[in-house]
């Protein structure tokens, strides 16, 4: 599973407790982690969660964003690519589902890029969006506006699954 979030930790320490949770239950459930490669923030979280609990982590991180990210170098598979369009690409190839956690641009740049992507029939992954402490009420509303106002093909519900927990994902 892919797992798109922030290389900050947000101000709200939820945030971090939730991704170090799904990195906990990602290695529990056998499921393989895919994310950006970075040992910081939500990134670094996730990561560390799913170590922590002798699970498999496979990160893909651009040669440009070492300096920013730090590259997570206790990870089981480090794959360092020439851009930020290869490094997505790869990491959609080499998932069957996403989960966005709270970020910034980069991690709504992933988002909207997966869920047009699925509407394009490029691939047909399930996406879930944790929105830990209501951290995308504000973008939910705002995509149901969208559809309100008739720029959307389908619904929110249709596109994405929206959860408030980590263990919801495995229910």
């Amino acid at each position: 599973m892919v797992v798109f979030c922030g290389s900050k930790s947000g101000n709200n320490p939820l945030y971090e407790t939730d991704a170090k949770l799904l990195g906990n239950l990602l290695a529990e459930n056998n499921v393989r982690l895919i994310y950006g490669g970075g040992n910081r923030g939500m990134m670094g979280a996730v990561a560390n969660g799913v170590l922590e609990k002798g699970g498999t982590v496979t990160g893909i991180i651009p040669e440009i964003l070492n300096q920013f990210e730090h590259q997570h170098d206790e990870i089981t598979e480090l794959i360092v690519v020439e851009n930020m369009h290869v490094r997505k690409r790869l990491l959609y190839e080499k998932s069957d589902a996403a989960i966005i956690l709270p970020g910034g641009f980069g991690t709504m740049d992933e988002l909207f890029e997966i869920v047009t992507w699925n509407q394009l029939s490029i691939h047909d992954k399930p996406i879930y969006i944790l929105n830990t402490a209501g951290f995308y009420d504000a973008l939910l509303s705002h995509i149901s506006h969208m559809l309100k106002e008739g720029f959307l093909y389908t619904s929110l519900e249709d596109a994405v699954t929206v959860i408030s927990s980590p263990t919801a994902l495995f229910k």
